[in-house]
């Protein structure tokens, strides 16, 4: 469920281009890039509009459509239930400014199922 609203984000939000992501248990980690980011990370405004989407936007989307699916899965598909929310209130966010930071990020996202036992929320 998390993977197909991951992989809808493009065609909802054409400035964004998907790279690595992987899916864990308890957490998402991803890498998008925002086509025509500012690099100073400003918003551009032309005409007094923002062009493109913010991240906060497109996370916001994510988030909405995740939790109303796994809701109807509760409902009619008998999922386990959560308690309060389904994700946590925030995000971390990092912009990656360069090749060894994208490289380093891409290895950390595909190292994370293997370093899942060591999770403080671990459970076998």
């Amino acid at each position: 469920m998390i993977q197909k609203y991951w992989y809808k984000l493009p065609s909802k939000f054409p400035n964004i281009e998907l790279d690595q992501f992987v899916i864990m248990p308890n957490h998402f980690h991803c890498i998008l890039f925002i086509v025509g980011a500012d690099p100073c990370v400003r918003p551009r405004n032309e005409e007094g509009t923002h062009k493109g989407v913010p991240l906060p936007t497109v996370i916001q989307w994510f988030k909405t459509m995740t939790t109303n699916e796994y809701i109807n899965g509760v409902k009619y598909l008998d999922w386990p239930s959560f308690e309060r929310r389904l994700w946590q209130r925030n995000y971390y966010e990092h912009i990656i400014r360069n090749d060894d930071d994208l490289n380093a990020t891409r290895q950390y996202i595909l190292n994370n199922p293997i370093n899942w036992a060591k999770d403080e929320f671990y459970v076998e």
